[in-house]
């Protein structure tokens, strides 16, 4: 009977989630606050119960020094072409492919042209809130 008891709760607890993210399930990123993290890197941040989204617009030349965070992170571009490192190997990424860097892995980008790329790390980051 407790294990029952349990399972209600999980499943209230994930109803209260859905109820909330589902209270605003569109989000028109137009709207969202412009922020420059790095030099070159603007972007437009929000979140899912679970994860982060960042849509960003990048400059030639700019970079996102090498650094490794919990999160596993997935690199789509949009416009443009990036050089990815991952683990110490560097890759181009441009429009239809996508990087998806491991939890804990180094890695470091660097923009190769202008461009736009969305960048989802899961779980969510609270240090982009």
């Amino acid at each position: 009977m407790m294990q029952r008891a349990v399972r209600i709760q999980v499943r209230r607890a994930d109803a209260r989630i859905l109820h909330k993210f589902l209270a605003m399930p569109i989000i028109d990123t137009s709207t969202l606050r412009v922020i420059e993290r790095l030099p070159g890197w603007r972007g437009r941040y929000f979140h899912s119960p679970s994860m982060t989204f960042a849509h960003y617009e990048f400059v030639r030349g700019s970079s996102i020094h090498e650094h490794f965070h919990p999160q596993e992170e997935v690199y789509e571009v949009l416009e443009g072409e990036l050089e990815v490192v991952i683990d110490g190997v560097a890759q181009i990424v441009r429009a239809g492919l996508v990087a998806i860097v491991p939890s804990g892995v180094r890695h470091s980008v660097r923009a190769l042209t202008d461009g736009r790329a969305i960048i989802v790390d899961y779980p969510l980051r609270h240090d982009f809130d």
